[in-house]
């Protein structure tokens, strides 16, 4: 019978779950980053406002889960994604302003 990881029982292996977390989120935000970056220099809001609250809140919430899960690169790049997403937002506030 094949055992199961226990991430609290073998704190020195690292969960493959937290690898493919890490490089699917890392795939997410690497998307994101020309998003921003194309707001900035076209001064418009590109994304609904519920779009990326929604988004930076959700990645929020998982980057805190992962936490509570022991795993170690998860959190990190889920944080990063969330903060990705809420410049979004942040962006649609000030450039629908303008």
């Amino acid at each position: 019978m094949p055992q199961l990881f226990i991430p609290h029982k073998a704190k020195h292996l690292m969960a493959w779950q937290d690898i493919a977390i890490t490089v699917c989120v890392l795939a997410f935000s690497y998307a994101l980053i020309p998003q921003v970056i194309l707001g900035y220099k076209t001064k418009k809001p590109l994304v609904a406002k519920q779009t990326a609250l929604i988004n930076s809140i959700g990645m929020a919430i998982l980057a805190i889960t992962y936490i509570t899960l022991n795993l170690k690169f998860s959190p990190i790049m889920s944080f990063t994604g969330s903060v990705l997403w809420a410049i979004i937002f942040i962006q649609t506030i000030i450039y629908k302003k303008q």
